[in-house]
């Protein structure tokens, strides 16, 4: 049988007063909710005899248990890194937590200049050989009491689409702009939108569902349910986006679902520099845990195991599944093993992280190197497809081909400036203090509500240009090889008269607001007396003052963990 008793659970979500299929578990969709759309094809698949599953290409360990990850050498100290299965997590969310802080406010002005929106014509084709359907309306509109159109699974209808518009008005800000909101919708014929911390996106084929992007290790299960309380015919095709593990790790239940029946393994499609970033989490999962949990204020874990991809590509790949054809392109941007997808015949393109409602992450202090440049080449190459939908990495889908075309090529000018101002002035041999001080995004692009620094900040995607052009020294001889931190201490704290004077004044420079000199001042005077308490009580109430006036979550992760580190030491935790 291909339905699948997948448990989904209604819970009320104030999304403009309508109900929302939350990403959660509770009780069992009806089987008769659960059964294909392909009555014919259904009883094909029941009847068919069983056969051995494909062996898993690479696949590293076994699904059923994630390993610990003990800490070695300098990881000594802290704890052991684990990775639970999604199954003992519990029913809260599985997303990062973002913390709600008060954030500047986002103009409409964004908005303004936004062509019209458009209907989008999401309907002009359809897999050959399929009756043509009755006369509907192109994207799903909103239903009272939450059923599909489709049999199929109990959906939230608009949802997400008037998500969409509050996001475009700049009426979403801060943190919220990529905090998942649990919806399930079909927002499209045959295409179903799972808005989790990363998205994935369920295209029902005639040759089978295909997945664009698979979704958070954490939260798989759900994601699966999700999925399967939409339809239950096999899994076809998995697309990976790109690497990263909020997108590359929710497979297993599709694979074990797959084996169990006697399926076709699903065929996994990605960049081939996807199996090399496998390769190197699993070499470094006990330092990308520490980076996870500083980064996302939780606790460090991180998988040990992947599913590497088994049809990869090198620049460009068509794919055809039951008449549906989708163009994969690589682009270098957040990561070198990244993939956007375009479906001409529905103009619906899949950016994964290119495009996701906030500044893009093309700075990040704690991760591998960044590409400005060739991130804003594959933006425009997008933008000029004329999509009508755009369905990004995080976040809701954009809809109408103004909007769509004015978002990329936005984001495409913010990396440009920040690109071209930088090299400019290291060919002019300014310092990269000069130019952290000089280089700015456009001042007609401030008030985008899909560019504001909500998870990376213009400042860090400066220092990144020069890491990749300039290499890691920032041209002050003294950094070159600089003294250790608690030589530096000593001799700040024997200059000033000693750690008390040298804490009294960072506590001064602090209280008139000048928390980034302070800082300094709080980390000599911890390096010169490490066991200080009042030096870390100090330390802990300045950096914990950072994090709060921080809009970027990296900038916040990072001195939030600093104020908890101090606070532990200073004996308030």
């Amino acid at each position: 049988m291909w339905a699948s008793k997948s448990p989904l659970e209604w819970r009320r979500r104030a999304v403009n007063g309508r109900m929302a299929l939350r990403h959660g578990l509770a009780s069992t969709v009806p089987r008769c909710r659960q059964r294909t759309q392909d009555a014919p094809r259904a009883g094909a698949r029941r009847h068919r005899t069983g056969g051995a599953a494909q062996p898993c290409a690479r696949r590293v360990g076994g699904r059923a248990h994630h390993a610990d990850v003990r800490a070695l050498g300098l990881f000594r100290r802290r704890a052991a890194l684990r990775v639970f299965s999604a199954s003992t997590q519990g029913d809260g969310s599985l997303d990062p937590p973002l913390a709600h802080r008060p954030e500047p406010g986002i103009a409409g002005a964004g908005s303004a200049a936004a062509p019209p929106l458009r209907a989008a014509r999401l309907d002009r084709a359809r897999p050959r050989g399929r009756r043509r359907r009755a006369a509907r309306p192109a994207l799903a509109a909103p239903r009272a009491h939450g059923r599909s159109s489709r049999r199929g699974g109990r959906l939230s209808m608009g949802a997400v689409l008037d998500l969409s518009e509050r996001f475009w008005r700049g009426e979403v800000r801060g943190p919220e702009l990529v905090r998942a909101s649990g919806a399930v919708e079909e927002i499209a014929p045959d295409v179903l939108f799972v808005h989790a911390f990363a998205n994935v996106t369920a295209l029902r084929t005639a040759g089978g569902l295909v997945l664009v992007d698979t979704g958070n290790y954490r939260a798989r299960d759900k994601t699966f349910a999700a999925v399967r309380g939409w339809d239950a015919r096999p899994l076809a095709t998995a697309v990976y986006t790109h690497g990263h593990v909020d997108h590359a790790c929710g497979l297993p239940p599709f694979l074990d679902e797959a084996q169990r029946h006697g399926w076709p393994r699903p065929r996994i499609v990605g960049h081939r520099d996807v199996a090399r970033r496998f390769d190197r989490y699993r070499a470094t999962a006990p330092w990308n845990g520490l980076i996870n949990a500083r980064q996302f204020s939780i606790p460090p874990s991180w998988p040990t195991e992947y599913d590497y991809p088994d049809m990869t590509y090198a620049d460009t790949q068509r794919l055809e599944i039951g008449g549906v054809a989708l163009e994969l392109t690589h682009a270098r941007g957040e990561t070198d093993d990244h993939t956007w997808l375009w479906w001409a015949a529905r103009r619906i393109l899949f950016t994964g992280d290119l495009f996701f409602w906030v500044a893009p992450n093309a700075g990040n202090p704690q991760k591998v190197q960044r590409y400005a440049a060739e991130w804003a080449v594959a933006l425009r190459a997008m933008a000029a497809r004329g999509a009508e939908v755009l369905v990004p990495g995080h976040g809701v889908p954009v809809v109408g081909a103004g909007r769509v075309r004015q978002a990329l090529e936005d984001t495409a000018e913010w990396l440009e400036t920040l690109e071209r101002e930088t090299v400019a002035r290291m060919n002019a041999g300014a310092s990269l203090e000069q130019i952290l001080a000089e280089v700015r995004p456009p001042a007609h692009l401030a008030d985008r509500p899909y560019l504001q620094p909500v998870y990376d900040e213009p400042e860090f995607v400066v220092r990144n240009v020069w890491r990749l052009y300039g290499g890691w020294w920032d041209g002050v001889p003294a950094h070159l090889k600089p003294a250790p931190q608690a030589a530096l201490g000593r001799e700040v704290a024997a200059l000033a008269g000693g750690v008390g004077a040298l804490v009294a004044r960072a506590k001064a420079l602090a209280t008139a607001g000048d928390l980034a000199l302070a800082s300094h001042l709080a980390d000599w005077a911890i390096a010169a007396a490490p066991d200080d308490r009042g030096a870390h009580a100090a330390r802990a109430e300045i950096y914990d003052a950072r994090a709060k006036a921080s809009a970027a979550l990296m900038t916040r992760g990072i001195f939030a963990a600093a104020a908890r580190d101090s606070s532990a030491k200073a004996g308030g935790g």
